[in-house]
């Protein structure tokens, strides 16, 4: 693993959101609970580095993440900037209530989110899309993190596995 090849926008794109991501994190009301809040933050790191070592690299190489196909120590603080989107999908979902009949919109909604965070990232060139490879592509790949997100989620609230007691915010 290198440092950088050169510290640039992208480096510097990734240091600013994972500052105001986990700022955001820690000041946001405490609606989770800690273990809720965790399984989520492993989460978003778990699905970003599965499909970034799958489609990303390694097995199909569809993209190039920062400024080289060399592991930079910025591909791995670009798994922890993305962390905090599952967390954040847990949170909105239960700060929005969300239930069934508005849970396939929420999923839209961050789809959304997600491609915007995508076209922002290729215009600082974190990502650099390569092999005709192409950025809507990644909307699949949103729909199926999403879902099963919300689904999991779902699941452990009813589940004996785990008791999710939702908490109010502090005034």
């Amino acid at each position: 693993m290198i440092l950088w090849e050169r510290f640039d926008a992208n480096e510097w794109f990734v240091v600013i959101m994972l500052c105001v991501s986990y700022a955001a994190i820690w000041l946001l009301p405490k609606r989770l609970p800690r273990s809720v809040a965790i399984v989520s933050l492993v989460w978003g790191f778990a699905s970003s580095t599965l499909f970034d070592f799958t489609i990303g690299g390694g097995m199909m190489d569809f993209y190039r993440v920062n400024d080289s196909n060399r592991y930079e120590l910025t591909d791995l603080l670009t798994y922890f900037m993305f962390a905090p989107f599952g967390y954040f999908f847990v949170y909105f979902y239960e700060w929005l209530h969300i239930r069934k009949k508005t849970f396939l919109l929420y999923v839209a909604g961050w789809s959304a989110v997600g491609m915007g965070f995508e076209w922002l990232a290729e215009r600082v060139h974190m990502t650099q899309y390569q092999l005709g490879f192409r950025p809507e592509y990644n909307l699949a790949v949103f729909l199926v993190v999403q879902t099963t997100t919300g689904l999991v989620y779902e699941y452990l609230k009813h589940s004996k596995l785990m008791m999710v007691h939702v908490r109010k915010p502090l005034k």
